[in-house]
């Protein structure tokens, strides 16, 4: 373990890097490593795995173990971590010996390790389980809300969803019920309206928990850009925030919107449309992930490459796997 440690960091530092805007993670063979947007390599392939950057560190396993590299490719925390979740709001959350704790940017415990499972910090708090119930904690690791929910889900317009017993509510920054719990599933609020399930069917309500789409639907996914993904029969449609069809169903499979895009299948193949339902790249790929900087990752012939928003490809496919392409920031 020694040697594979002395290795990254002598490999690290005579590597030639250069500041880049947009990077991915791709593997090459077994091993991973970061491209350029041009499809050079930032950082050469030599991990077992890696991540995505997020706020200025990558994680990265060597052996058994995680650590985070800066964004000029060095070692900015040393792997000894058997799992970790990446930075959000300057903390990332790591687990020691089956608990978990944050750390900052340094690598030094910002939250001893003492939770049962955690998520990432969002608007100034984190999801935390202790004894088998969730609650929220501030970045100083004191409880804003003490663990209470069977579920819980990050707050969006100051409102979360939680679950006590079966049944999913909504819940104020406080953690007083703002909608009672009464909702066999619930989604995250976008743009005043959440997705919810009730007596076997989806619909939306507003912030004061009434309906706005009543519920009809056997399926139906959360608001993105203001569209809702819904599924009637075996093909997929779109509805607008008025829940009417600005899309009939006729997809086998689609994607969320992004960017003003959504991936979409029709027989075996992917593209993508827009808010009209008119395609702005034909349906030619594999598969497809969403657009995130103006390119999309799509795979052709078993290989992933990126294409920008009129479907050229920006980075030709020739990676077994990879990452979206992520702003670098210092």
């Amino acid at each position: 373990m020694k040697r594979s440690l002395l290795l990254l960091f002598v490999f690290l530092s005579v590597s030639p890097l250069f500041s880049q805007e947009y990077i991915a993670a791709a593997r090459q063979d077994k091993l991973w490593g970061f491209i350029t947007e041009e499809g050079n390599w930032y950082v050469n392939p030599q991990f077992e795995h890696l991540r995505s950057f997020s706020e200025g560190r990558a994680a990265v396993r060597v052996g058994k173990l995680w650590g985070f590299l800066d964004t000029d490719g060095a070692v900015a925390i040393t792997p000894q971590f058997a799992v970790v979740k990446d930075f959000h709001e300057g903390l990332a959350a790591v687990k020691v010996a089956k608990k978990w704790g944050f750390i900052d940017k340094n690598g030094s415990f910002a939250i001893n390790p003492q939770y049962e499972a955690v998520r990432d910090f969002h608007e100034g708090r984190a999801m935390v389980r202790l004894a088998g119930k969730w609650g929220y904690i501030s970045p100083e690791g004191n409880y804003i809300i003490n663990p209470q929910y069977v579920h819980i889900e990050s707050f969006s317009d100051g409102i979360a969803p939680a679950m006590v017993g079966k049944k999913w509510g909504y819940i104020d920054l406080n953690g007083s019920w703002v909608i009672n719990a009464q909702f066999e599933k619930a989604g995250s609020f976008s743009n005043g309206i959440a997705v919810v399930r009730s007596a076997g069917k989806f619909g939306a309500i507003d912030e004061q928990g009434h309906f706005v789409i009543n519920p009809q639907f056997e399926v139906m996914r959360d608001f993105h850009e203001g569209m809702a993904a819904v599924r009637l029969g075996k093909v997929w449609g779109f509805l607008d925030e008025k829940g009417k069809y600005a899309i009939n169903p006729q997809f086998i499979a689609v994607l969320d919107y992004h960017e003003g895009r959504a991936g979409v299948r029709q027989d075996k193949v992917w593209g993508f449309v827009d808010k009209h339902g008119k395609f702005v790249v034909t349906p030619q790929f594999e598969r497809v992930k969403d657009f995130n900087g103006g390119m999309a990752r799509v795979r052709t012939g078993g290989l992933w490459g990126w294409i920008n928003e009129n479907g050229g490809f920006v980075v030709n496919p020739q990676f077994p796997n990879c990452f979206d392409m992520v702003k670098l920031s210092k």
